[in-house]
């Protein structure tokens, strides 16, 4: 089967997803994945500031669904800015152009309208069905379609899937919030608020999900144009992971929203109460479990061999399959 145009099996029905990112170096990884997975409609990629600011997380959303052979699947540009503080980026660690050192154009100007609505509200106004939306950056986007029309994300979101938040595990801006929900924790409690049955990935089963530095270079020597940028965007990620938390391979976090889709209970869910601590100080962004909280489903474990083994669809034998 080519990896550049998958068959698509009739054996299952597909499934139908919007994804929201900020790529983002695990961004880039994930949607990949999902470019090269058959059992996925992709009907459209929102962008949103994050890892990078938002031209340059457009541009490279739209740079790996290129080298994917996607591109017919649109991108539209989002929020360039939290809901109420400051605009954060973090080119410390996924690079200037939020993709390391692999290869990108230059950022093309946005064409930016008060007038327009948001942008998951003008891709969700054009479907006639629900569909899974899979978030894998801040939260920004989905809290503004709620604000606009709550009762069309309503009516559209079949699930709701995000890569946010930490329960138990260290975090990864400060010691208690995850980056997702730290940029933006006000559009991350009217998310949790709204009650859609989130379900939470967060950094407590996304830690485990690591590649090696010897896997990295693999990629980054490939022929395969795709592999090939990956690993040039994730050889950055290693050297980040190296000097900030003294592990040996980066943390490829958002993949696992993509591993769940494509491999039912790769992830271990518990029902849990939470919320997200909106006080100034360093529990900013912390979503925590709580009397008072709203109900979700928390990722807790991952198989992670099975996850490595739906990877190889985007780096093939480069990949080990034991972690």
């Amino acid at each position: 089967m080519s990896r550049m145009s998958p068959i698509r099996s009739t054996a299952q029905p597909l499934i139908r997803l919007i994804i929201d990112s900020d790529p983002g170096i695990d961004d880039v990884v994930t949607l990949a994945l999902a470019a090269r997975s058959p059992e996925l409609d992709i009907v459209a990629v929102t962008t949103t500031y994050g890892n990078a600011k938002l031209d340059a997380t457009t541009r490279n959303a739209r740079e790996v669904l290129r080298l994917a052979g996607r591109s017919e699947i649109p991108v539209h540009p989002g929020a360039e800015r939290p809901l109420v503080r400051e605009l954060v980026a973090a080119p410390e660690t996924h690079g200037e152009s939020g993709v390391g050192y692999a290869a990108v154009g230059l950022e093309q100007p946005l064409i930016r309208s008060s007038a327009r609505p948001p942008a998951l509200v003008h891709v969700l106004s054009s479907l006639s069905e629900p569909i899974t939306l899979v978030t894998l950056g801040p939260l920004t986007n989905l809290a503004l379609a709620l604000e606009h029309d709550e009762p069309l994300v309503r009516k559209r979101v079949a699930r709701h899937i995000g890569m946010f938040g930490s329960i138990h595990a260290v975090g990864n801006t400060n010691r208690f919030a995850d980056f997702n929900a730290w940029c933006d924790p006000e559009a991350t409690d009217r998310v949790l608020r709204a009650g859609l049955g989130t379900e939470v990935v967060g950094l407590d089963v996304t830690r485990r999900m690591v590649f090696d530095p010897a896997e990295v270079e693999r990629f980054a020597a490939a022929k395969d144009p795709l592999i090939s940028w990956l690993g040039l965007a994730l050889r950055f990620y290693v050297e980040f992971h190296r000097e900030a938390e003294q592990l040996e391979g980066c943390v490829v976090n958002d993949v696992l929203t993509i591993g769940e889709l494509l491999a039912p209970g790769l992830l271990h869910f518990q029902e849990m109460l939470i919320r997200v601590d909106l006080d100034a100080g360093d529990h900013r962004g912390h979503t925590r479990q709580s009397g008072d909280g709203t109900p979700a489903r928390v990722a807790m474990d991952v198989d992670v061999k099975r996850m490595r083994a739906l990877l190889k669809r985007v780096f093939g034998e480069m990949l080990r399959s034991e972690p």
